[in-house]
């Protein structure tokens, strides 16, 4: 399937998404809400671009938008960068110590109107609302979107520690902007005012992973609770060698 993104033919698979494949052909959408793996959200709209489609132009959000043969499309059009200069502001208004937020304004040369300026130095979240997605994802529902409106925020219920939490750090993972905290130190986690005990990898004793999450993982594998526990580095390590001496064992033709 060919479609044209800024003058530029690219090709892409049935259903796939306008943003993937833009970021497959390295053209840079900036975005938010979007991570690799899951469904598309359509949230923070700063992955706005224009689809010309015959002799119809219109906005789209290109994390949920389908290609289609034979579109084409604007990532840095007049109107879209005027759409997007808006969001950011809007997104500058609500979390303006933000880096990353402030690191968008300077790259579009935004600066948001003083007067509507609000006291939230530790604001942070843009409410995309990922965070809430990955724990769904996982199982454990231990974080929600409560409230409505300007008071509207991700909380464990009654903002005490949840009893579903595992700690195990998703929603830190996947929040664009680093709006959730997760502390280690001494062998602990701390996240979402719940304090956990890390395990220790069995290889180099670095702990990586809390004892819940890690019962978790093995509930329905009871047989695997006896095997090795390792952290991402020696993991990697673990496959690197598995990799080579599979290498080393294949004849040459």
């Amino acid at each position: 399937m060919k479609i044209k993104i800024d003058e530029k033919e690219v090709r892409g698979r049935p259903k796939e998404i306008l943003l993937e494949v833009a970021r497959r052909n390295h053209i840079h959408i900036p975005s938010l809400c979007y991570k690799q793996g899951f469904q598309g959200l359509g949230r923070c709209r700063l992955c706005i671009v224009e689809v010309k489609e015959g002799s119809r132009t219109r906005v789209v959000s290109s994390c949920v938008y389908p290609i289609k043969e034979g579109i084409e499309v604007f990532t840095n059009s007049e109107e879209i960068l005027r759409l997007r200069k808006d969001i950011i502001k809007l997104l500058l208004l609500r979390t303006p110590n933000n880096p990353y937020i402030q690191e968008l304004a300077q790259e579009y040369k935004v600066k948001a109107p003083q007067r509507y300026i609000r006291p939230r130095e530790m604001e942070a979240c843009i409410l995309c609302g990922l965070c809430v997605i990955a724990c769904e994802k996982l199982g454990t529902n231990a974080i929600s979107l409560i409230h409505r409106g300007t008071t509207k925020r991700v909380a464990t219920p009654y903002d005490d520690p949840a009893m579903d939490c595992i700690g195990c750090g998703a929603c830190a993972e996947v929040c664009p902007t680093h709006a959730i905290t997760m502390e280690e130190h001494d062998g602990k986690r701390i996240i979402w005012n719940k304090e956990f005990n890390l395990v220790k990898c069995s290889r180099c004793d670095k702990p990586y992973i809390t004892l819940e999450a890690l019962e978790y993982m093995y509930r329905d594998l009871p047989t695997e609770k006896d095997r090795e526990h390792l952290c991402q580095a020696c993991r990697r390590k673990d496959l690197a060698g598995k990799f080579k001496e599979a290498a080393q064992n294949i004849s040459p033709n």
